[in-house]
């Protein structure tokens, strides 16, 4: 019987691939045969280089079985005949690629060490369509190995994979874009894809989604293509640059448009793109302006929890904005951000729910809301046994729940200042900042201070004045403040401190105008204890204060009047500031529209004027002008310390006039 042959083009292609693939299975079982049989021959001759050089491959790929070889060594052959084959061989040979477990890491390395990479990174160059997707599906695949990104980007491969979204393929398009946010997950490989334009491409892919099908098209293949595109933004957007680039190819309108769509596969990665962009003012203001807040809410209550985790910290970066917060408000999206606290297993989840209802506490009117929900209680529960990202927004939405009187009580009564003082001794800046926030919204009440000092919570905020970190100290001498204010017995509370006065010293050499003005608040409160105010005069302080007074920030202006206004009570300290040159600058603080710094200014000045020689400087400065203007329209308090200082100045006059007749 004579054996037909059948054309190539004419038989079966799964027929052909199957026979294909016995074919290569029989020629391995029998190399690898071979193979074996020579190791053993020379397995005694070995040299100590080649020991080597396995120890390092052993490292490389831990899983040294005899099944991985024969998968290294499949990749082998199969890298060899795409080295050789024609168009259609070609198609066969990625075909029998894929179906390889291309998620092992022992093939990925295979394929990058036996040159089958720059194979399938060349194949993006050719105009044969069906190869250009074989081998962007196994790119997709294998980019996800660290290795073989940094790899791909060294070839140049992200530049043809950019060069490849220009064709009219939607399959292509879409592997492209998902091999591209696989490999743009460092700052190189997110740089290449901007210069080469591929940002503009990627959000212009977004326009193909179903709203805008035309009559025929395949809807699923639009809604994959702006999938992979919005994940490839969602890659590039963790660069500050490419953010602005995403803005300006007008990726903002298109995203919000995507937003509505009731696809989650969709929604997830334009969520992920948002979240990332909302970091950026203008981003958070386009959010507010094309109403996407409404569907941020919205989808908090998805069954997906990536897209409620996603949704939730959008939120949480754009509820800095007082707008955003009340329109969250208005979308009734409070509660559904307190129901996600009950999903404390999912951690990433938590921390995106606790980080929203943190800045949407900033707002007190969401507070009392928030309040309605039992959410204090939710949040005192979660101050334990949980990780610090979590901690760090429970811990911040705690000291804003903490401006309003009655729940200074309910942080207490349900151990909230015991497990709060607990987390002082960690060492994580951002929670400890929070942390001695909530403390000090806390010690505002009386009883609060006496749980606090009782628990050692107030040597332990004092030591956090020494912590390196300019914003925990600041935070940290803000705490202190209420708890001097309101201690029984404040003097000997501070002087117990041992080294804690010259802290504070020490501290007004500060080059941060943020500890400054928190110190000069302590040294305000503590200047009204006479012993202590003595201590700080002998340590140096008037000096001190009075290098200050040049400074042209109203905040630390405000409280540095009044640190110098008490430390005025203590023996010289009058003269020793006029000595120091304290006294001009003041004068110009009256310039100010503040209240509060006219009233420490004014009050300052009265004590100081009862020193001679600072009368003779005030009056120099043209004092008398700006005095008697406060005096006809300031609050109570600042006309009577302006029409004191004014007195002061007229009688030392009249004293001079009385001296020369």
């Amino acid at each position: 019987m004579m054996l037909q042959l059948i054309p190539l083009s004419e038989m079966d292609p799964l027929r052909l691939l199957h026979t294909w693939l016995s074919t290569v299975t029989d020629v391995l079982f029998v190399f690898r045969r071979s193979i074996v049989a020579s190791l053993s021959e020379e397995h005694c001759s070995e040299s100590s280089s080649e020991s080597e050089e396995e120890e390092e491959q052993t490292e490389r790929r831990p899983d040294t079985s005899t099944e991985l070889q024969s998968e290294y060594w499949q990749v082998q052959k199969l890298v060899k005949y795409l080295k050789a084959a024609d168009q259609t061989a070609t198609v066969l040979v990625l075909c029998a690629m894929m179906d390889l477990d291309l998620m092992k890491e022992v093939i990925q390395l295979a394929i990058l060490d036996l040159g089958g990479l720059e194979l399938l990174l060349n194949l993006l160059d050719t105009t044969d369509i069906r190869s250009k997707i074989g081998s962007l599906k196994i790119l997709a695949k294998i980019s996800q190995n660290v290795i073989i990104r940094q790899t791909i980007v060294n070839m140049r491969g992200l530049q043809r994979m950019v060069n490849n979204l220009d064709l009219p393929v939607k399959e292509l398009q879409a592997l492209a874009s998902e091999t591209i946010a696989h490999v743009a997950k460092f700052r190189r490989a997110r740089r290449t894809v901007r210069i080469h334009g591929g940002i503009r491409k990627l959000v212009k892919m977004l326009d193909c989604f179903p709203y805008s099908a035309k009559p025929g098209e395949d809807m699923e293949k639009n809604l994959e293509v702006a999938r992979c595109g919005a994940s490839a933004l969602w890659s590039l957007s963790k660069s500050s640059k490419n953010k602005e680039a995403i803005r300006k190819a007008g990726g903002i309108p298109l995203l919000g448009l995507l937003l509505r769509s009731p696809y989650e596969k969709i929604a997830i990665p334009v969520v992920g793109t948002l979240q990332e962009c909302a970091s950026q003012k203008n981003y958070r203001v386009a959010i507010q302006n094309e109403g996407m807040v409404k569907d941020l809410v919205k989808n908090l209550s998805s069954d997906n929890e990536e897209l409620q985790m996603l949704c939730a910290s959008a939120i949480f970066k754009c509820a800095e904005d007082k707008l955003t917060r009340d329109l969250v408000r208005s979308h009734h999206g409070l509660q559904p951000l307190v129901s996600l606290l009950s999903k404390a297993e999912n951690k990433q989840l938590l921390a995106a729910a606790t980080g929203a209802i943190w800045k949407c506490s900033i707002s007190m009117e969401n507070v009392a809301i928030f309040q309605e929900y039992k959410a204090l209680h939710m949040l005192i529960g979660l101050l334990t046994d949980q990780p610090e990202e979590v901690l760090v927004n429970v811990v911040g939405a705690l000291g804003q729940f903490a401006q309003i009187q009655a729940n200074k009580a309910a942080i207490c009564n349900g151990g909230g200042i015991r497990a709060l003082i607990n987390l002082l001794n960690g060492t994580n800046q951002a929670l400890l900042v929070n942390v001695a926030k909530a403390v000090g919204a806390c010690a505002t009440e009386r009883d609060n201070v006496a749980i606090i000092d009782q628990l050692d919570g107030v040597r332990l905020v004092w030591s956090l004045l020494k912590n390196p970190n300019a914003e925990v100290q600041a935070s940290a001498a803000w705490a202190i403040c209420p708890c001097i204010e309101n201690a029984k017995d404040a003097g000997e509370m501070v002087l117990f401190l041992i080294g804690g006065l010259k802290l504070i010293i020490q501290l007004l050499k500060s080059p941060s105008n943020k500890v400054l003005t928190s110190i000069c608040a302590i040294i305000a409160k503590l200047a009204k204890d006479k012993e202590i105010l003595g201590v700080l005069s002998d340590r140096g302080v008037v000096p001190l204060l009075a290098g200050l007074t040049n400074t042209t920030d109203d905040r630390l202006r405000c409280h540095l009047a009044e640190a110098i206004g008490h430390c005025c009570m203590w023996s010289s300290n009058r003269a020793c500031f006029g000595d120091h040159g304290a006294v001009g600058p003041l004068v110009y603080y009256l310039e100010s529209n503040d209240n509060l710094l006219l009233l420490n200014t004014t009050m300052a000045l009265y004590q100081l004027s009862k020193d001679p020689n600072n009368i003779i400087t005030m009056h120099e400065e043209g004092v008398v002008e700006p005095l008697v203007k406060l005096i006809a329209s300031g609050t109570d308090e600042i006309q009577e310390f302006a029409a004191g200082c004014v007195r002061n100045i007229r009688l030392l006059v009249l004293a001079n006039q009385r001296a020369v007749y």
